[in-house]
């Protein structure tokens, strides 16, 4: 390999983007460690940790490999790109995953074109999941080696110009490695909690947090059943997700889940286990890894969820616009504004937001 290949990497201040860091420096590559501050609930929390200190942290790893660091300061862009429409989101009656949405917009879309820009040949960063060519001009997203951590689903959105030009190191590794790396080097990083998946509300709380940055009000309005009687009250749509079984609060002989959602008539609608089973899903804006759409017809695994369960489904249609899944078992919790990704075998192959299951 030649040594002077260029990388920048995502330094978070978190131990799996050092250790990411670490390995391309054994590696040979010249590396630039590159953060960004993104915007965060002002909302003080006493396990929370400030923007500052994130970059504090980050520049002292960054400082111990003896590597270039850069700051960038993303936090309106982060707000407009990912807040705005997570809140939009939720109050329209749909559960995002805003993830899915920052990697390529934010962590790619502006750290990936800097580092591109400013002479790197590559962008790394410190995900679970493995970048393979698959084809003369061409590669392939996969799961990575340890099942538990593995977050090809998150990077599912990438499209291929990003992932052709982007390193994984650590899709090869366990996270119990990572941490016995960590602790070589002697990283302070090494015994941080997980970040969470909505990194920018402190406090982990959405439900306090839509209340507080909504830019409507949320109002209690009924329960009903598929028949539209009349049940009981919820405390507001956005506080619910499809799937849902704890916390609807009406008493029956089987336990209620919350089967869909009415936001123009402020409606909870619900149901019992069997009216919950959902056999279809379509999902819009699709994103294909390989630039090209998969068979019809075709069996594939599909995850409607991070962290879900994968289940057969069958490919019925693809346009460029949306596609549908037939599911081969029964499925409950298919939820509006998640991305529904398809895997055959280890290859992740590209999903789209889930607009409607039945």
């Amino acid at each position: 390999m030649n040594s002077k290949k260029q990388v920048y990497v995502a330094i978070s201040g978190g131990v799996d983007s050092a250790v990411a860091a670490a390995i391309l420096q054994e590696q040979g590559y010249d590396v630039t460690g590159i953060h960004m501050k993104t915007w965060q609930d002002p909302h003080p929390t006493q396990d929370s940790q400030s923007v500052d200190n994130l970059m504090i942290s980050a520049q002292a790893t960054a400082e111990s490999f003896n590597i270039p660091f850069i700051s960038l300061d993303i936090r309106e862009r982060f707000f407009k790109d990912v807040v705005k429409p997570f809140l939009k989101n939720y109050l329209a009656g749909e559960t995002p995953n805003p993830c899915l949405f920052c990697n390529p917009q934010v962590k790619w879309g502006i750290l990936q074109s800097y580092a591109l820009a400013h002479g790197a040949e590559y962008f790394a960063t410190g995900h679970y999941a493995r970048i393979e060519p698959d084809g003369p001009n061409t590669v392939g997203l996969f799961r990575g080696l340890d099942k538990k951590k593995d977050q090809s689903y998150v990077l599912s959105m990438l499209t291929q110009a990003q992932l052709r030009q982007s390193l994984l190191p650590l899709g090869t590794w366990t996270k119990d490695a990572v941490r016995n790396k960590a602790r070589d080097l002697g990283l302070n990083a090494v015994d941080q909690s997980e970040s969470q998946d909505l990194c920018f509300i402190s406090h982990g709380d959405y439900r306090d947090f839509l209340e507080r940055f909504a830019p409507e009000p949320i109002q209690p309005g009924d329960i009903v059943d598929v028949n539209r009687k009349v049940l009981g009250q919820h405390q507001g749509l956005p506080f619910y997700t499809i799937g849902q079984r704890k916390g609807i609060r009406v008493a029956a002989e089987e336990p209620y889940y919350v089967i869909g959602k009415d936001p123009l008539n402020n409606l909870l609608v619900v149901g019992y286990a069997h009216q919950a089973i959902q056999e279809e899903l379509i999902a819009v804006n699709p994103n294909w890894i390989s630039g090209q759409p998969p068979m019809i017809g075709e069996v594939y695994d599909v995850m409607v969820r991070y962290r879900a369960n994968p289940v057969p489904a069958i490919l019925s249609s693809v346009t460029a616009g949306e596609f549908r899944l037939k599911f081969k078992q029964e499925i409950r919790g298919i939820t509006p504004g998640q991305v529904a990704v398809l895997y055959l075998g280890k290859a992740c192959l590209g999903g789209g937001i889930i607009k409607l299951a039945h």
